[in-house]
């Protein structure tokens, strides 16, 4: 439901609430500039020396866009969508299991879905944070998660150039947080999730064809072009966790393991270099954490739910824990973090366990299995797009809390 927000006594430049990010990606970012936006002095640190994204693209569902227009880039992403023709899932052999309408999606979730490179949502987000807001290069460790009943009980945030104070932490650093281990020290963490993944970007082809994902057994091939032509392919494998290509060439892995897929894979594998291929297995939490918070500190992302890859939703919940987040921290320097945890810690599992069944299914390796997903995911289709699209329902639909806005000195507008 939707909510009011008091008017601020102060402004912003007589504000004394003060925020650390811990992590600079993208839901670190949005979490900073949307606190930026409420009256927070708001500092991120980040431990690698620039802000550089693992990964090459990431997919903004329309609830990731509204969740962008709370923080002014809404229209900015939307200006990126790419595609406007059909595509599906298929088989290896190009089959069609079922079929996509992304008109029909865009009329049904109020929106496109917008592909795009990661580091260019990095680069929007920064860019709009006050100068010095982000330093690279620090390497953070939470030393008390402080004390929201206790005024003079801050939240202490150590790294190499001394220790800080806040009023509010966020725990924005990835599948393996310190910042989660220092909350819930006796929680088992992210576990292998039984499939690693590749993500390549390869030049046009100079040629149409399907958007598509791709099902065989035990493994699948994504393939989904940027505004500019570049395509963003990835493939996914059950094999063993800790696992790398023979002499490290990936690219030689793809071939052997897609090679022999239907075009254009094969065609993809060839414009990328020996070199061009990323791997990572996947990780997810599956073993739901008590709650996002404790004392003054919050989690976001990856750090409070990694999830399967297989919605195309980890990012985009990321974005929407960042918005939710400045939406319970008051611009006074109090944080509802027990609202928030209440807000997102149902939603987020909800979205988790439908990742984790598409991923069963997916990564099935049994002939017989295999053949009776297969079929089933033809009856699915025949049935018509909507059919299709209702497993989104309740995902993509999603809309950011409502409170009313204030300008840069803290007055409503």
């Amino acid at each position: 439901m939707a909510t009011t927000d008091p008017a601020p006594t102060r402004s912003r430049s007589h504000s004394h609430s003060r925020a650390l990010v811990i992590g600079g990606g993208i839901g670190g970012l949005t979490a900073a500039l949307a606190l930026h936006a409420r009256g927070w002095r708001v500092t991120v640190l980040e431990r690698a020396p620039e802000l550089k994204p693992v990964g090459a693209g990431i997919s903004l569902a329309p609830n990731a866009q509204r969740a962008l227009d709370v923080v002014g880039l809404g229209d900015e992403v939307r200006a990126l969508a790419a595609w406007e023709g059909d595509g599906g899932l298929l088989t290896p052999r190009g089959r069609w299991l079922s079929r996509a309408d992304p008109a029909r999606a865009a009329e049904r979730f109020g929106g496109p879905l917008v592909l795009l490179h990661r580091a260019t949502l990095i680069g929007m987000l920064a860019d709009r944070l006050p100068a010095g807001t982000v330093r690279t290069g620090a390497q953070a460790c939470l030393a008390d998660a402080g004390d929201p009943a206790d005024a003079a009980r801050p939240a202490r945030v150590t790294t190499g150039d001394g220790e800080l104070e806040a009023e509010l932490v966020v725990g924005a650093d990835g599948i393996r947080s310190a910042v989660r281990g220092a909350l819930f020290p006796g929680h088992p963490g992210a576990s292998y999730a039984g499939f690693t993944t590749w993500r390549v970007l390869a030049p046009p082809l100079g040629r149409r064809f399907v958007e598509h994902e791709s099902w065989g057994r035990g493994q699948l091939w994504g393939t989904h072009p940027f505004a500019d032509g570049t395509l963003y392919a990835y493939a996914a494998a059950r094999v063993p966790a800790g696992r790398t290509a023979p002499g490290g060439d990936e690219r030689a892995e793809l071939l052997r393991r897609f090679g022999d897929w239907h075009d254009p894979i094969p065609a993809i594998i060839d414009a990328v270099g020996p070199g061009q291929v990323l791997r990572h297995d996947v990780h997810h939490i599956a073993e739901p954490l008590p709650a996002f918070h404790r004392g003054r500190v919050a989690l976001l992302g990856d750090a409070a739910h990694a999830m399967a890859p297989s919605l195309g939703q980890g990012g985009n919940q990321a974005i929407e824990d960042a918005v939710v987040l400045a939406h319970h921290a008051d611009p006074h320097g109090e944080a509802d973090l027990a609202g928030y945890t209440r807000e997102r810690q149902p939603r987020t599992a909800m979205i988790a366990g439908r990742a984790r069944t598409v991923a069963r299914l997916s990564m099935m390796r049994s002939r017989p299995a295999v053949a009776v997903r297969d079929a089933a995911m033809r009856a699915a289709g025949l049935l018509g797009p909507a059919a299709t699209l209702r497993g989104m329902d309740g995902i993509a639909d999603w809309r950011p809390p409502q409170r009313r806005a204030y300008g840069e000195a803290g007055a409503r507008v």
